[in-house]
């Protein structure tokens, strides 16, 4: 045991430290970060329109639906601003992070990737009458259309300037912001570092120097990704479009698989028990293919449609990560039932209020689990059971899919109820805690039999 896990220290480790280190992905980390106030403003919406309008629409409490007609009005109205337009408002946090991580003006590397976004939107409009009209529109019909901006030819309506709301502000753009994005940063990072700028005199007030000094990169970052976008439109499609179809549709029906679901829990535990924090290492990746999964559920449950996806960011959380990284809430559970040894009992003591919030750094540091060859099995091992107890369950159709983005944070049991609004997901939770406490309790015996005086000799 003690060989692998060097083996594991030399080989694994660097790799994580470098991944960790690479600034484009704490840009990319930090950006989803950035978001999290318009994600949880928009979940509270979603929850609070689960609870007075669909769960009574369920057992046909109309009463109550029509009572909470205010409110839910209002909730929609919060979810416009926040969860449907996320796209749009990482465009420019992604931007912003990385003008941070390069240390040149943020404000103007934002704009940068907004202004980025919206150009790779389809703006375009063309649309058929009913096939109940029996001839064209008449003249007032088609003056009402033409004032609005719109071109008439018979029963064909066509018009410029029009986004699809709702398709393309959402999640839906997260890999054209990180993409295209990621282009248009690079021109305008480099243009700063290189200087090529205008410079201002010193008696020029700060704000007003910063934005001049951004006026060239800027200009030569839009021009490029405005050159990409045109070339994209003589071949009748939008890069956004193009994303979608070739990279993000792909990734994300890959990331619906069960080798997927495994190979991220386990480099998340084989992360920890090194002690580096593998959701953040590798959170590019969970907020990038799981979030956007979860995000387009929440906006499909909204809108009353199918949800698209059965495995999304916070199954992580419900099912494989009790706690915390490992389920490591059940360990130390297992330690104040079974374990004799004083240390762990008063780590666990300890540990166990942050723990039901999944904050366990206390007892990855303080027991520690973290290079602790004795806990390396179970630590790995109960996440990867619950995990793919908790896939079978949901592809089965046994449990409902997320419905409602979560903070990490809440508590479990409450969490599993407001994400899905499913007793079962509760039942599912329950079931892989008693499963990751059960595969924690041997060791935990056999931790009893290793005296804290010979523990590092």
């Amino acid at each position: 045991m003690n060989s692998f896990i060097e083996w594991l220290n030399k080989h694994l480790v660097p790799v994580a430290a470098k991944i960790g280190a690479v600034r484009w992905l704490i840009a990319l980390r930090d950006a989803f970060i950035a978001i999290m106030p318009a994600m949880m403003a928009g979940s509270i919406a979603t929850v609070l329109n689960a609870l007075v309008r669909d769960i009574p629409t369920k057992f046909g409490w109309m009463g109550i639906v029509n009572s909470m007609q205010w409110l839910i009005g209002i909730n929609a109205m919060v979810w416009t601003g926040t969860l449907a337009i996320l796209g749009l408002i990482f465009s420019f946090t992604f931007g912003y992070q990385l003008a941070i991580q390069y240390k040149v003006e943020p404000v103007t590397g934002g704009i940068v990737t907004l202004g980025t976004f919206i150009m790779s939107l389809p703006q375009n409009f063309t649309g058929t009458l009913t096939s109940t009209l029996t001839s064209t529109l008449s003249k007032g019909a088609t003056k009402i259309l033409t004032d609005s901006g719109m071109a008439v030819a018979g029963k064909k309506v066509t018009a410029w300037g029009y986004f699809n709301f709702n398709t393309y502000f959402g999640s839906y753009g997260f890999f054209t912001v990180m993409i295209l994005g990621a282009i248009a940063s690079a021109v305008y990072i480099a243009l700063m570092k290189k200087h090529i700028t205008i410079k201002m005199p010193d008696s020029v007030p700060p704000a007003v120097a910063n934005a001049f000094t951004g006026v060239i990169p800027a200009a030569a970052a839009f021009y490029v990704v405005g050159i990409i976008n045109w070339i994209f439109s003589k071949f009748n499609t939008t890069v956004i479009e193009w994303i979608a179809k070739i990279i993000q549709e792909p990734l994300l029906n890959m990331s619906q698989g069960y080798g997927a679901v495994l190979l991220m829990t386990l480099l998340v535990q084989v992360f920890w028990f090194f002690g580096i924090h593998g959701s953040n290492v590798l959170a590019p990746i969970l907020d990038g293919i799981w979030l956007t999964a979860q995000l387009a559920n929440v906006n499909a449950y909204q809108a009353g449609k199918a949800l698209p996806y059965v495995w999304t960011r916070n199954c992580f959380d419900l099912y494989a990560w009790i706690g915390g990284a490992g389920s490591t809430l059940l360990l130390l559970v297992a330690i104040l039932v079974f374990s004799k040894r004083d240390d762990q009992r008063s780590v666990a003591k300890l540990a166990i209020g942050p723990g039901f919030f999944n904050i366990n750094e206390p007892v990855m540091f303080g027991m520690p689990i973290v290079l602790d060859p004795i806990y390396f099995i179970p630590f790995v091992l109960a996440p990867v059971v619950t995990v793919s107890i908790a896939y079978a369950a949901l592809s089965a159709g046994w449990v409902a899919p997320i419905t409602n983005n979560i903070v990490w944070s809440m508590p479990p049991i409450m969490n599993a109820l407001v994400a899905t609004m499913d007793w079962r997901s509760v039942v599912l939770q329950l079931f892989n805690a008693a499963v990751a406490f059960a595969i924690y309790v041997p060791f935990v015996k056999a931790a009893n039999k290793i005296k804290p005086a010979a523990i590092g000799e």
